[in-house]
């Protein structure tokens, strides 16, 4: 099966919203400060938009408040056209695990992810739903270690089942992923070096650990 293009989509989308004074309400999941700086910057000139922080993967407690506290100071400092909104969604550690049972061992970037990623974005479309949204999306796109293909079939699924639109994206185009590092340099961001959960964290220390045996 071909991939879709889903930048282009998007690009698409942006150029058919009609002109109003009041534009159209996204809400945005994100899964840390440093990749939503590039989204948020891109797309607050058309949308008003509220960030939910929905992210019960992150290990241990204290690295979820820290990216909480990063997301909430990035939101201070954005010079964007539009004011954004923020919502912080119960931390659910618990949640996460039960959803992640039997796919520990399994490494980053398989099934395991997507079931995570379908956690969060199931999330934001409830909330959407719930709070009379006309799009909702997610940040996750931006990270050259997601993929986007699933992302968004993921997010087209659950526009169906909920009736809100999902808005497409592959963030890591024209130079997305870049601009996030750029940004993230601008505003002093705290860029973690894992995803977040702590199987990610388990399989990047065996890398740095791996490194250091091929250094000796």
């Amino acid at each position: 099966m071909d991939k879709v293009n889903y930048q282009v989509m998007l690009d698409s989308i942006i150029r058919n919203i009609p002109e109003k004074e009041t534009p159209p309400r996204l809400l945005m999941h994100s899964c840390c400060a440093p990749c939503s700086s590039y989204c948020l910057n891109y797309l607050a000139e058309y949308f008003s938009i509220t960030v939910l922080y929905y992210n019960p993967n992150i290990s241990p407690e204290e690295e979820y408040y820290k990216r909480v506290k990063e997301q909430a100071r990035l939101l201070d400092r954005l010079p964007v056209k539009n004011k954004i909104s923020f919502v912080e969604g119960k931390y659910e550690p618990l949640e996460f695990f039960k959803m992640a049972e039997g796919m520990e061992d399994m490494p980053e970037g398989g099934a395991r992810c997507f079931k995570c990623y379908e956690m969060r974005q199931r999330k934001a479309a409830e909330y959407a739903f719930a709070h009379g949204f006309d799009y909702f999306t997610t940040t996750l796109s931006v990270s050259p270690h997601k993929n986007a293909q699933v992302l968004n079939e993921t997010g087209l699924r659950l526009e169906k089942e909920y009736g809100v639109k999902y808005l497409v994206s592959d963030f890591k185009k024209k130079g997305g992923y870049q601009k996030s590092i750029q940004y993230s340099k601008e505003y002093n961001l705290y860029r973690q070096d894992y995803c977040g959960c702590i199987f990610s964290k388990r399989e990047r220390e065996q890398e740095k650990t791996a490194r250091i045996l091929e250094q000796h």
